[in-house]
């Protein structure tokens, strides 16, 4: 499953890629209108089956996903180099700033940064809506309740920690949702590398 995201309008296609043969052909699906990309690949699967691109097949063994559709619409989830990063980046680099992209602040701690100046002692965090719990744009899911605030509550907690952590070691730690404005993202965060690296 692809999203595109029209330049001009901010409306949001998707299509269904598969590989044929070492080519990656692609169906247009439809318009979707969900408020977080995990809820739009969700609307994505559910279009082509509508269509009768898919078969319903039972979840692989020991899966927890509720469907096989939940577990695609899942495993094509990035954890990097998702387009909200990508577009935080290109406009970061237009300013003239220089960084490192998902890397550790600090060798010791298993958390990557998805944008880093190490310079600056600057930890910038890309955070989606669902995964990240915003308090803005989070649907409560229909199934596997528990799981999933469970699984979000611990996403949380982890950020919190990560947070206290690198504040601790001296590093500013600045996060941005998914939904905002990526210009002013942009300059929220160029502001305070540029202040810091004056210092």
């Amino acid at each position: 499953m692809e999203l595109k995201v029209l330049p001009d309008t901010r409306r949001i296609r998707a299509y269904l890629r598969w590989s044929d043969a070492g080519k990656s052909p692609a169906r247009y699906l439809g318009e979707v209108e969900q408020g977080t990309r995990a809820a739009n690949l969700a609307e994505g699967w559910s279009l082509a089956r509508q269509k009768g691109l898919l078969t319903e097949e039972p979840p692989a063994e020991g899966s927890w996903a509720s469907s096989a559709a939940v577990r695609a619409s899942m495993q094509g989830n990035r954890n990097k180099d998702t387009k909200p990063e990508l577009r935080l980046r290109s406009l970061l680099h237009k300013q003239g700033l220089r960084y490192r992209v998902a890397a550790r602040p600090l060798p010791e701690l298993r958390r990557t940064a998805d944008v880093l100046f190490p310079r600056a002692r600057v930890a910038v965090f890309v955070d989606g809506c669902y995964w990240h719990g915003c308090p803005e744009h989070l649907r409560p899911p229909s199934k596997n309740v528990e799981f999933w605030q469970a699984k979000i509550d611990g996403n949380r907690t982890r950020d919190a920690e990560t947070d206290h952590r690198l504040r601790e070691a001296g590093w500013t730690v600045i996060r941005v949702w998914e939904h905002e404005d990526p210009v002013e993202a942009a300059a929220r965060i160029a502001d305070i590398v540029r202040a810091a690296a004056s210092v």
